[in-house]
């Protein structure tokens, strides 16, 4: 959507002359007078805050003021410190009213000098620095009065209707403006709401992924450790029946030596049943330690086994760790977009400002040239009809 495009309203040529000020003139010579008694006011308003800080540095400016004001303003600073004694000290009524007369003579004297001499006015204003008070404040109301009255004294009662319709026209095509603006923004308030809904599930899941992966790598460890003892449990139990068995076997080989050295003693002619039965028990030995070599590889794979598996393990938490770092990556290029739209929404402000501002030019351009035509076809029409009366002649 769109700015609605303005209407274009003729502006009459007196509500022209109210709305710019440069185009109202005096036409009669009270008009004149009481406009040259209200600027004369307003110049002695400024000559007057003016003295009030030429009184304090009246050394610098001396031979810039000449003798003659540079007495005058010594004489009214006098009577300006006497005024405030009296009023600091109350008590004589009547010297108080005397002095005050004095000084407005005084003021009315140095304000007749200075008029007496404009440029030397023109070239302290621009010289003096003057600090803001409650006197500018007074001044400036009292120039906007001026206006005022200028404008009520120029303004026909027929002029004033048409600037008060004027006015209605404008205030109508501003509350249209204004409609089409809200329903803007409330249009961008819902695509930002839209936007934020959006990022707001993004980062729900990323903080979902987060939660599992931790969970994951938590109950990996755990599982990884729990094997771990397991196996050495298992290992230790094995280490101490296999150490039971080595000292059961030692025992054994220690009796059967024993026995066998009794029966080689004893007996030389059962000599051979004797190496045959040891050959079986040195058999029998063999098998129990092969077996034992047998019990260790089955373990031993099972542990390699499980050390594969945790491997694996480690590798996908890696892939996991990857996939983690992605969605990290994605979520800085979402913060990156938003800041991006964020910008993209400024300069689009920007822009908006800057074109409703070359839309008020437009407009005022439009509006002086219906003026200045209007002015023209006003001027033909006289024209005509003056030469209109001249064949008829």
């Amino acid at each position: 959507q769109g700015m609605a495009t303005p209407r274009k309203a003729e502006i009459p040529l007196g509500v022209m002359k109210v709305l710019d000020p440069r185009q109202l003139k005096p036409d009669n010579t009270e008009t004149e007078r009481i406009l040259t008694v209200l600027d004369e006011t307003i110049v002695k308003l400024e000559i007057t805050r003016l003295i009030l800080r030429i009184i304090g540095i009246l050394e610098r400016y001396a031979k810039m003021l000449g003798p003659e004001i540079t007495s005058s303003l010594l004489e009214h600073q006098k009577l300006s410190m006497e005024l405030q004694q009296l009023l600091s000290s109350p008590g004589d009524e009547k010297s108080r009213i005397a002095v005050e007369q004095q000084l407005k003579r005084s003021l009315r004297n140095i304000l007749r000098l200075f008029l007496a001499n404009p440029l030397l006015y023109h070239g302290l204003k621009y010289e003096v620095r003057l600090r803001e008070s409650a006197a500018d404040v007074f001044i400036k109301a009292f120039v906007e009065f001026r206006d005022f009255t200028l404008e009520r004294l120029l303004t026909s009662p027929e002029e004033e209707k048409e600037k008060i319709r004027f006015m209605e026209d404008i205030s109508l095509q501003v509350e249209k403006n204004t409609e089409i603006i809200s329903a803007l923004q409330e249009e961008l308030a819902a695509a930002i709401q839209t936007r934020d809904e959006e990022i707001k599930r993004k980062d729900e899941t990323i903080e979902n992924l987060k939660t599992s992966i931790e969970n994951l790598a938590k109950g990996c460890k755990a599982e990884i450790q729990q094997i771990k003892m397991e196996a050495e449990k298992q290992q230790k139990e094995d280490e101490e029946a296999s150490q039971d068995r080595c000292s059961r076997l030692k025992q054994d080989i220690q009796r059967l030596r024993a026995h066998y050295n009794a029966l080689v003693l004893k007996h030389r002619a059962s000599e051979m049943v004797l190496r045959k039965e040891k050959c079986k028990t040195e058999r029998e030995i063999q098998k129990w330690v092969q077996k034992y070599d047998t019990d260790m590889s089955e373990k031993q794979a099972a542990y390699e086994e499980l050390q594969a598996a945790h491997k694996e393990e480690k590798e996908q938490l890696a892939v996991l760790l990857e996939k983690h770092a992605l969605l990290q990556q994605e979520y800085a290029e979402i913060q990156e977009e938003r800041r991006l739209l964020k910008e993209k929404e400024e300069e689009a402000a920007r822009l908006q400002a800057r074109r409703n501002q070359a839309a008020t030019c437009i407009q005022a351009y439009w509006k002086g040239y219906l003026v200045r035509s209007i002015y023209k076809s006003k001027l033909k029409k006289a024209k005509g009809k003056g030469k209109g009366k001249g064949k008829g002649k």
